[in-house]
C-alpha cells in the first residue's frame, strides 16, 4: 500500500464496549498495526439523552484491557481532532458550506407530518422524499430561512444516477441501484448533522482510508459514498463483517448472558483470552490454529481472511480458551494474579502475601489446573482462609451421618498429630493405612476427613490441602466436626 493505512473505531458512548464492538475495534487494530498503519479512536456522542461522560470512560477503561492502544483520539491526542463528534461542529459547518456553493444540497420546510400524509396519499409508492423543495425559487427560500421558519438541508442526488458499486473488502464486490438513495437529510432542523454526514466528513477530515465495521452499516454505505464524492473526497475502502450471533442464531445481546467486555472481565475471564476468542469469530489465521496471540493477530490479520459467515458466540469455548490461558501462564504470574483475586474477596492481604510467597506459590500450583475464570478461586481456596469452616448441610447428611464416620474423624486426628514433617508425601502416607486399620471403604474415610477439614465434598486435592492448611488448623477443625458425626 502506498499511502499510510489509517482506520478508526467510533464507538457510540450509550452504554457500555459490547463484544460485536469489541471486534470491531480488534480488527481495526490488528489492520493498522499489521501494516504500519494508524488506528484513531473516534467518539460518536451526537446521541445527547444516551451518551454520557461514564460510558465513554467505561469505554476507553475496556480498550485499555484488551491491549488495544490507539494512536489518536481521547487522552492521546492527534492533529485531526477534536475526537468527539460534539466538539466537531465546525467541521460539519465547513463541509454543509462546500455543498451549498457546490449546489450539492437545498433547504427542505416539509414537516414530518406533511411527508406522512403525502406518503400515505401516494399509497405506500414510494417511502423516500418527492422533492417537493428542490424546485423552490432560490430568493423564496433565502426569504423563509431569513424569517426561521424551521428547515433541513437535503442533499441533491441526480435524477437518473447510476448504480453504486464499489468493492467490498470482504464481500467482494457490492451493487446498490441509484434509485436507492433519496435525496436524503444531511443537516437537521436544529442545525445537527445525521449520522450519514458527520460520519463521512469526520472520516474524510481524518483521512480515514479503510473504514472496517460490521454489516449492520452496509445499508448506509451508499449513502456514503454519495457524501464522500458530493464533497470531492476519496471515497475509503469499505470492509463489512458478518455479525456475532448468539447459540440460538439471534444476533448476540443481554440475553444470551454476559455481553460487554465489562461483563466478562466481572466473570473472572483474562484479556488475552477474550482477545484470542473474539478474534476468531470470523477471522482465522488457518483452519487449525485456535491459541493466537496478540503479536500473532497482528503478523496474520488480513481483510481478505475475514469470513462472510456469522460467527456463533460459544460460552463454552470461550471459558475453554480461558482455561488454557491460566494453565500456560507462568507461575509467578498466576501466583500474582490469584493474590490480587483473593485480595478483592477479602480473603488475604498484600502483607500476608509477601510474608508467605512459597506457601502462595504452592497454592497456586495447586489450584490452576482446576480454574476456568478468575472468579474460581476465592470458592476454591476460601476455606484455606478462615478460623472456621462451616460444614455444608448436604455434606453432613452424605457423609459426616454415615455409620463410622466418627471413627474416621478419631483415628484421622490421631494419626496426623503424629506427622512430621507435616508436609503432603508424609500426610498422605500416614492416612493410607485408615481404610484397612478400621475396616472401613477408603472413600468414606477420606471424603469424612475432607468435609471435616474443607467443609464440602468436592475440593482441593485432600493432602496437599491439609498441608496447607497446617497441623494445627486441620486438627481443630477434625475436633470440630466430631460432634457433627454418626459414632
Amino acid at each position: 500500500m502506498v499511502e499510510t493505512v489509517r482506520v478508526r473505531f467510533a464507538p457510540s458512548p450509550t452504554g457500555l464496549l459490547h463484544v460485536g464492538s469489541a471486534r470491531t475495534a480488534l480488527y481495526n487494530w490488528a489492520f493498522a498495526r499489521h501494516h504500519g498503519g494508524v488506528f484513531v479512536l473516534r467518539i460518536d456522542d451526537t446521541d445527547p439523552e444516551r451518551s454520557t461522560d461514564e460510558n465513554t470512560a467505561a469505554i476507553l477503561d475496556a480498550l485499555r484491557w484488551l491491549g488495544l492502544d490507539w494512536d489518536e483520539g481521547p487522552v492521546a491526542g492527534g492533529d485531526h481532532g477534536p475526537y468527539f463528534q460534539t466538539e466537531r461542529s465546525e467541521s460539519y459547518a465547513g463541509a454543509l458550506a462546500t455543498l451549498k456553493e457546490t449546489g450539492r444540497v437545498y433547504p427542505c420546510f416539509c414537516t414530518p407530518e406533511g411527508l406522512a400524509e403525502r406518503r400515505t396519499a401516494a399509497g405506500g409508492a414510494w417511502n423516500g422524499y418527492d422533492r417537493v423543495c428542490r424546485g423552490l425559487d432560490p430568493a423564496d427560500t433565502a426569504e423563509r430561512i431569513e424569517t426561521g421558519e424551521p428547515h433541513v438541508w437535503r442533499l441533491a442526488v441526480a435524477d437518473d444516477p447510476p448504480d453504486i458499486v464499489f468493492d467490498d473488502a470482504v464481500r467482494g464486490e457490492m451493487r446498490f441501484p441509484g434509485t436507492a438513495v433519496d435525496d436524503f437529510v444531511l443537516v437537521r432542523s436544529d442545525g445537527t448533522p445525521t449520522y450519514n454526514f458527520a460520519s463521512v466528513v469526520d472520516d474524510a477530515t481524518m483521512r480515514i482510508t479503510h473504514v472496517i465495521r460490521g454489516d449492520d452499516h452496509l445499508s448506509n454505505t451508499p449513502k456514503q459514498i454519495v457524501v464522500f464524492e458530493a464533497l470531492g473526497h476519496d471515497v475509503p475502502v469499505f470492509a463489512h463483517m458478518s455479525l456475532i450471533m448468539g447459540t440460538d442464531g439471534k444476533r448476540l445481546s443481554k440475553r444470551h448472558g454476559a455481553a460487554s467486555v465489562k461483563a466478562f472481565r466481572e466473570e473472572g475471564y483474562l484479556s488475552d483470552a477474550l482477545v484470542n476468542y473474539i478474534a476468531l469469530l470470523g477471522w482465522s489465521i488457518d483452519d487449525k490454529t485456535v491459541i493466537v496471540s496478540r503479536d500473532e493477530l497482528v503478523e496474520h490479520f488480513v481483510l481478505s481472511r475475514i469470513a462472510n459467515n456469522p460467527a456463533v458466540f460459544d460460552v463454552e469455548k470461550l471459558l475453554w480458551m480461558n482455561g488454557v490461558y491460566l494453565r500456560d501462564m507462568e507461575a509467578d504470574r498466576f501466583r500474582d494474579i490469584m493474590v490480587g483475586e483473593l485480595e478483592r474477596a477479602g480473603l488475604t492481604d498484600a502483607t500476608d502475601a509477601a510474608a508467605r510467597p512459597e506457601w502462595y506459590g504452592e497454592l497456586a500450583a495447586l489450584v490452576v489446573d482446576r480454574t476456568k475464570t478468575l472468579n474460581d478461586l476465592p470458592g476454591l481456596v476460601g476455606f484455606l482462609f478462615t478460623d472456621e469452616v462451616v460444614v455444608e448441610e448436604d455434606a453432613r447428611a452424605k457423609i459426616l451421618l454415615k455409620e463410622g464416620a466418627g471413627a474416621a474423624i478419631v483415628a484421622a486426628r490421631e494419626t496426623l498429630e503424629l506427622v512430621d514433617p507435616f508436609d503432603a508425601e508424609r500426610i498422605e502416607a500416614a492416612l493410607r493405612g485408615l481404610p484397612e486399620r478400621l475396616e472401613m471403604k477408603s472413600r468414606l474415610v477420606f471424603q469424612t476427613v475432607r468435609v471435616a477439614v474443607t467443609g464440602t465434598t468436592v475440593s482441593l486435592p485432600l493432602f496437599e490441602s491439609i498441608a496447607l492448611l497446617g497441623r494445627g488448623p486441620t486438627l481443630a477443625r477434625l475436633d470440630a466436626a466430631l460432634p457433627l458425626t454418626t459414632p
